[in-house]
């Protein structure tokens, strides 16, 4: 295991206000993908490296948060590229990773996401996140979709696929690939850290159905099904994963990560031996034969969400949200935390992925 700290010195601060390279034409676009096991359609984004035209659209921009550019239904560059798919962090969505997903797609990367029914924004109930079953079936009939379909099929190299996952989606990325979590250590977790966010969620007693918010009972995690959360589940077409504060630490099986045949990369947000316990995962890399952890000091877990817009911490004070979406932990601003990011992710997917470009 390779552990690092990233804590980037003045002269790497200096170095990112010199141009950067000219981003590749990054096409996006939508697609439906059926869920046997939902009973359902997921909602699914691809990014793609693409030619010029299609529409200029903004991916993800609202009143709190800055949108990523992509030219919508353009074109594909023809060629094979590996496919990375993404599990998005709790109560959030894949649109929020579209800043990542528009990297790796103008570095060569065949980009996919669903948005996770019942843990997704405005559509995010305490009794659905636990369910990291459902998360792992949703990214393998992505990549079941996208290999069977003959367009997407050309230009996918489906002996390169890798995962990427924020928050409650690293749990998901890492369960994909054999990792299992014990209900038991979850349940202990909450009770010895009720102050923790996914705690708070369990037992705050509200949740969002059709973007309203509603009352519901508070969720005991003694309640949730023990045989389907402890499950183990194995994509083997997923060869590479990079866990981002991954959710679930706490809980899961130290043992089940040494039978992990893949490269596994965990980043942490913030300073080694300061993370929260419930995303703290230098134990899960000592513990698998093929993992690195690597940090970045002066930055917060929901860094990782987009730039917010310049008036957005006033706004959320309008009207009372309390999380610090926009705060991160430093003197470098989120973008350039991202570009940090950026170049960590697409590296350890080229490492490990061949990616061409």
């Amino acid at each position: 295991m390779k552990i690092q700290s990233l804590f980037l010195p003045l002269v790497l601060t200096l170095a990112v206000t010199t141009p950067a390279k000219a981003q590749e034409p990054v096409g996006v676009r939508e697609i439906s993908v059926n869920s046997k096991a939902r009973g359902e359609d997921l909602t699914v984004l691809v990014w793609y490296p693409a030619k010029p035209g299609g529409e200029a659209v903004l991916i993800g921009d609202d009143r709190i948060f800055e949108g990523t550019p992509a030219l919508a239904d353009a074109a594909r560059v023809e060629g094979m590229y590996p496919l990375i798919v993404l599990s998005h962090g709790s109560g959030a969505s894949v649109e929020k990773m579209a800043w990542i997903a528009s990297e790796l797609a103008g570095e060569g990367f065949i980009v996919a996401g669903p948005n996770h029914p019942g843990t997704t924004s405005g559509d995010s109930t305490p009794e659905d996140t636990p369910k990291l079953w459902q998360r792992t079936d949703d990214l393998s009939v992505v990549i079941d979709k996208l290999i069977a379909d003959p367009d997407w099929s050309a230009s996918i190299d489906r002996g390169n696929i890798g995962a990427l996952g924020f928050s409650l989606g690293g749990a998901a990325v890492l369960e994909s690939v054999g990792a299992t979590a014990s209900l038991e250590a979850y349940v202990n977790y909450c009770d010895t850290n009720p102050q923790m966010p996914d705690c708070q969620w369990f037992m705050g007693g509200r949740a969002f159905v059709d973007r309203e918010e509603i009352k519901v009972e508070p969720l005991d995690l003694r309640t949730v099904d023990k045989v389907l959360f402890e499950q183990k589940s194995h994509d083997a077409r997923i060869k590479s994963v990079i866990a981002v504060d991954p959710a679930l630490a706490a809980a899961f099986q130290e043992q089940s990560f040494a039978g992990v045949g893949v490269p596994l990369h965990f980043l942490n947000l913030g300073v080694a031996g300061q993370i929260d316990v419930g995303v703290r995962s230098a134990h899960l890399a000592a513990a698998a034969p093929d993992a690195d952890l690597d940090h970045i000091e002066d930055a917060v877990h929901f860094s990782f969400l987009p730039v917010c817009k310049e008036d957005a911490i006033a706004f959320m004070k309008s009207i009372g949200e309390t999380d610090s979406l926009c705060t991160d932990g430093g003197g470098r601003s989120r973008a350039e935390l991202h570009d940090q990011m950026a170049k960590m992710i697409v590296e350890g997917f080229r490492e490990d992925l061949k990616a061409a470009n």
